[in-house]
This record gives C-alpha cells, structure tokens and sequence, in this order.
C-alpha cells in the first residue's frame, strides 16, 4: 500500500509543504493505479495531460510558499454531468457523447482555483436516472469490495454516482464530487464503505451540473473520512450570482471541534420508527442499533420519533422526479447541442429520431410518464398532489426538529443509508429501473424533499464482508453539527475502506 494513501487531506498537503513528497509523484501514482483499476470501470475518461499539468503548477507553488489553499495537490474526481471546460461531459449518454463545455461548473471551478488535480470524470447512470451505475453507455461500475470483479457475480457500486464512490474507496483520488437529487451520494457512498455528503439545498452551486430535478438535485461530496469532507465542503460552498438557487447569506467555514472535545451530552438523537420498514436485513438493524447505543453510552439522549409521511414519500419523490424530468429533457432535440440523427425530412422527424437514439430505456420512459403526469386532465391528481404530500414530508422533518418544547425536538436523525450491503449485479439487475430506485432509494430521497443535509458513513462489514453504512440527517444548514456527530461516530468505530484485500491485490 502506497504510503501517502493513508493520510488525509491536510496530513498530504503538509507533507507537500515540508517536500516530504511531492504532487506530481501523488498524481502520476494516482492516475498510474486508475490504469491498474480499470476493471472498476470507475472513470469513463482520464485527464493526464491536465492532472500533470496541475500537479506541476502545485508543486511550484509549495517550492515558492504560495499555496492557494488545503487542497492544493489534493487529487480529485468530477462525476460526468458537471461541466469541465474543454473536457468531455457526457453525462454517460449517447445523446451527449461529444459534448465539450466551454465552461466549468461552478464546484469544480472553485476546486480548481483551490489548487487541486482533476484525474478525470467519473461514471454514472445515464442523466444520473439510477441507483446503480448500470445504465452508462460506457459500461457498468463494479463495486470494489466485489470477491471477483471479472465474474458476473460482482456486486453494484449504487447510482447514480458510482464511479465518484468507487473512485475515493479504491483510493484513487482523496475526494469526488458526485450529484444528489434521491440519494445518489450517499447510496453508492454507504455500498462502497466511504463517506458521501449531500448538503442543505441551495449551500453549493448547481450552476454546471447538468440537472435532472432542479428542485432536489444537490453537488455531492465523497471522501474517504469527515475531515476530508469538511475541507471539500468548505472550498465549494457559498452563494453563487450564477445560480439563483443558491443561498444568499455568506458561507462561514466549518471548524469542528477536535475528537477529544466532542461533547454529546447536549445533542438529542432521533430514530425515526417508519425507517424501520419491509426489506430492512438483519445486519443492517443490529448495526443501526449498535451505533445508537454507542451515541447513547457516549452522553446524547436517543428516543424514538415519527415521520409519518416517510411511507408515502418514494411515490411522491417518483412522480416529481419524472414531471421534472419530462421538463428537462426536452432541451435535446438535437439542433443546438446533442446527438443528432441522419433524418431530415421535417423537423418532427429530426427531434423524435434524434432522442429515440440519444436516450436510453429508462430516460425514455421517464419523459414519457412525466409527460402523462403533466397533461392537464392529470396535472391535479398527480403533480399538484404530489406537490402537497411533499411539504407535508418537510414539515415532518421540521417538526422534530424545531418542537415546541426541548422534550420534544431533536438535532440528528440516525437512520440506515440502504436497506443492506451492495446487492449482486444479476439480483439488481432482475428488476425495473423503478423498483430498483424504489427499494435503494428509500431511505435516502426524503432529505432531498425536505432540503435538510444527510451524510452518510460506513460503520461495519458484513458477513459477506462488505460495507455497511448509516445516515445521518439534521435541519437545514446544521452541517456543523451534522458533521461533528458523524465524526464522532467514524472515530469509535474505525472503519477505513483502504483495508480492503481487493485494492491491495489489484495494486501489487
């Protein structure tokens, strides 16, 4: 195992600093084991030329002490539907596939003048419509912790923003950014045992991320501990003039308090009861049991409290997902930008052949429902409807968050992140596209209907000897605390995803 792979964040850029190593080593080393990785099939496309170039400029800059900040040297990873300025952004489709920007995203701009290296883009399900990276055009991601990678029976490494996950767990890059609209952060983070953060609504730019919902999609973080995720969120947080959905108010940085002065005999912990539901694996239980009485022993108070409409939730984030979807999609109609087709016999023609070859399956057959959702004779019983039940979710949420006594409320929520470890491709794969999202989605789409800020961490293997993870949610813009309370959870129970036999072996 490569030396530098076990620090964190500010330990590498120390080490950078004292010329104990240098960033160009880290970067060739990275991008040499993305190659020796590639049966991950965890990048759809590297940028040596740029990571090297990159590289170089940061160790100029430490040669001359003119660091640009924490991150720079830090190699990192941009999922496919977040622009990169004459990099291919494909968003895993073939409607897209030779698509250059000529703009980044407002997230990885902001990396990118904090001094990081970009590696490459990631894959992704196509228009992140998935929970397993399954549906790109370039191939499947393969779970890392995966007994046998170049059999059929690997297992999924979650969607939509699998290649991010898979990336960070191998240790190829220190930190990725993938998107969140149900939980396509923190689903592939909890079945690749790393960390996977999806900000308050509106706390990171969207400006750049090609979007699928505007109304939940968020900028995720993967890194491999919450330290690394607190540097990453502090670079790329923060109002933006290019996205009117970002909050106005300034950022203020994160600063958590060390591990010794954590105090937890102040902060209230729930445990939602409906996330207690059908399909929950007995691992999966004693797990979630076995952390809350960890955050018990160590001081906070734990209770149980309700969200009564958590139930109802999958439906309601299916319906809006697939009206918004409807909406989005129709900008590709292959005349401005796109894949367009051979027929030109009218303009009709050119749109529906352009998106019957551009699309896939499941893109399809969202515009499509959407489409029927939207019409005017289903508007109100279906979308205005939907509408409703989802301020009811949020004021679930707000409700134990903000109760009218201190008896009553509470400040984190810890729940499971999925059902149970990663599944085997050809289980995942027996189902629809919409039962998939319906089972691995289900504890992770309610904080994106609400807006509130959920993490997700690992915890344990299982007996198959894969990662088990829960999530934690809190009120809107409590990051800090959020971030505080999951870091004291990572310290006691220790797990580090850089043990894995598998990486090791494919490395040596």
């Amino acid at each position: 195992m490569r030396r530098h792979l076990q620090l964190g964040i500010k330990q590498l850029t120390a080490s950078y600093a004292d010329g104990h190593i240098s960033p160009r080593l880290v970067a060739d080393t990275a991008l040499d084991d993305a190659v020796k990785l590639k049966t991950l099939n965890a990048f759809v496309r590297l940028t040596p030329e740029l990571a090297l170039h990159q590289a170089n400029e940061s160790a100029h800059r430490y040669k001359e002490g003119q660091i640009h900040s924490n991150l720079d040297g830090v190699p990192i990873a941009i999922k496919d539907n977040f622009s990169t300025a004459g990099v291919l952004t494909t968003c895993a489709s073939r409607m897209l596939e030779d698509f250059v920007p000529p703009y980044d995203a407002t997230v990885y701009a902001r990396l990118r003048e904090a001094g990081t290296v970009l590696l490459g883009k990631t894959n992704m399900d196509q228009f992140a419509m998935g929970a397993g990276t399954v549906d790109s055009i370039y191939g499947p991601t393969k779970n890392v912790w995966s007994d046998d990678l170049s059999k059929d029976n690997w297992r999924i490494a979650g969607g939509s923003s699998g290649g991010s996950a898979s990336a960070v767990a191998a240790g190829i890059c220190y930190a990725a950014i993938g998107s969140d609209t149900g939980g396509s952060t923190r689903n592939p983070a909890s079945y690749c045992g790393v960390v996977g953060l999806k900000p308050t609504y509106g706390l990171v730019s969207r400006y750049g991320l090609i979007p699928l919902v505007n109304s939940m999609d968020v900028p995720g973080i993967f890194t491999r501990s919450i330290a690394d995720c607190v540097e990453v969120l502090n670079t790329v947080a923060g109002p933006d003039v290019k996205d009117s959905t970002t909050i106005r108010r300034p950022f203020k940085r994160l600063q958590l308090p060390k591990l010794e002065e954590i105090d937890l005999r102040s902060v209230r912990i729930g445990i939602p009861k409906e996330y207690h539901c059908e399909g929950l694996s007995t691992e999966m239980l004693e797990t979630w049991t076995k952390v809350a009485d960890l955050l018990e022993s160590g001081g906070a108070t734990v209770r149980q409290v309700s969200l009564p409409n958590t139930a109802a939730s999958i439906f309601v984030y299916t319906i809006l997902n697939q009206c918004e979807v409807a909406s989005n999609m129709a900008r590709y109609d292959g005349i401005e930008y796109g894949h367009r087709a051979t027929d030109d016999r009218s303009t009709e023609q050119l749109y529906a052949h352009s998106r019957a070859e551009g699309f896939n399956h499941v893109v399809k057959t969202r515009i499509l429902t959407g489409n029927f959702l939207l019409l005017r004779k289903n508007y109100d019983h279906y979308f205005e409807k939907a509408l409703r039940v989802r301020r009811l979710i949020a004021q679930d949420f707000a409700k134990v968050f903000e109760a009218g006594s201190v008896e009553e409320n509470v400040d984190i929520l810890l729940t499971p992140t999925t059902l149970s470890d990663a599944p085997l491709y050809k289980d995942f794969a027996a189902q629809s596209n919409r039962d998939q999202c319906a089972v691995q989605d289900f504890c992770t789409q309610p904080a994106n209907m609400a807006g509130i800020p959920a993490v997700s961490i690992p915890v344990r293997l299982s007996k198959a000897g894969l990662p088990l993870s829960l999530q934690l949610m809190s009120n809107t813009l409590n990051e800090e605390l959020l971030l505080t309370v999951a870091s004291w959870i990572e310290n006691q129970v220790g797990f580090d995803c850089l043990q894995n036999k598998h990486v090791y072996e494919a490395r040596s």
